[in-house]
């Protein structure tokens, strides 16, 4: 389920982690080749990176586990 960005903040590694508006979290590395998320380097590029949409599996687990 797509859920925008409200924020982003660093866990215990200092990897980034987006916080969705459906109130989840999902980490946003820059881990090239799997991941190429460059705009999470800077504060700039993370603020222009509100609002984005991101599919949330947690809403999509908890979707699917109302419907079994």
């Amino acid at each position: 389920m797509q859920q925008p960005i409200i924020d982003f903040a660093l866990d215990d590694e200092n990897h980034w982690y987006a916080l969705l508006a459906c109130g989840h979290t999902q980490h946003v590395r820059h881990d090239p080749p799997w991941q190429n998320r460059p705009w999470v380097l800077t504060e700039k590029s993370r603020k222009n990176a509100l609002g984005l949409m991101l599919n949330c599996k947690k809403c999509d687990a908890e979707k699917s586990a109302l419907f079994q």
